[in-house]
């Protein structure tokens, strides 16, 4: 793999990290409802996922994954279902919200890291995506296994650095919104686009 090679896919994947999807949609709504450090651990989640997805996607899944509709449909599913009941869960608890209770209400750093681990893992568009665009930067005349861990650590760690803009500035807004009343309903809000982030996910066609 050349140097040019290399930098065309790391524009190609600066591209891909600031167009907004179900991880950043996850991402956003978790930084609107449970703060920085939530958002954060949410974006380190959703990083493991790519990496963990790509991975699988070099290793021939998403081979499988784009032939079999069953196979498609279950992740999809999966990572839907997943996000929407996050989302109910944050609502149905946003009327608890105040200054004595709300930090028992807020979604914790681990429950957002594991949720994007499965939304990245379990998202099959992205899959099906890596399997089809990242062999076009793979040279035939080098190591396979070392190329796809160089496009794989290139890509997570661009992505990652997007989610993160994303996941400061929506929390930085958060902060602005921590009155009681109006957290209440900027929860309501993150719940509502994490609802949105699995509704996308389900909508995802093969």
């Amino acid at each position: 793999m050349t140097f040019s090679v290399w930098s065309a896919f790391a524009a190609a994947s600066f591209v891909m990290g600031l167009i907004p999807g179900p991880g950043v949609t996850a991402i956003v709504g978790y930084a609107l409802g449970s703060g920085r450090k939530t958002a954060l651990a949410s974006v380190a989640g959703m990083t493991v996922g790519n990496a963990i997805a790509m991975t699988l996607s070099l290793a021939g899944v998403g081979a499988l994954l784009a032939a079999s509709a069953l196979a498609f449909s279950v992740l999809k599913w999966a990572g839907a279902l997943y996000l929407i009941g996050l989302g109910i869960y944050t609502i149905s608890k946003s009327g608890q919200a105040s200054s004595a209770t709300d930090s028992a209400n807020v979604i914790t750093p681990r429950t957002a890291f594991l949720g994007n681990v499965a939304v990245g893992v379990f998202h099959p568009k992205t899959i099906v995506f890596y399997v089809s665009f990242v062999p076009q930067f793979i040279s035939a005349n080098d190591s396979y296994t070392l190329q796809a861990g160089v496009l794989t650590a290139t890509f997570c760690l661009i992505v990652a650095a997007t989610d993160s803009v994303y996941a400061l500035a929506a929390s930085s807004a958060s902060s602005l919104l921590s009155r009681a009343k109006v957290a209440t309903w900027s929860k309501r809000a993150s719940g509502s686009v994490l609802i949105c982030a699995g509704v996308a996910t389900a909508t995802t066609q093969s």
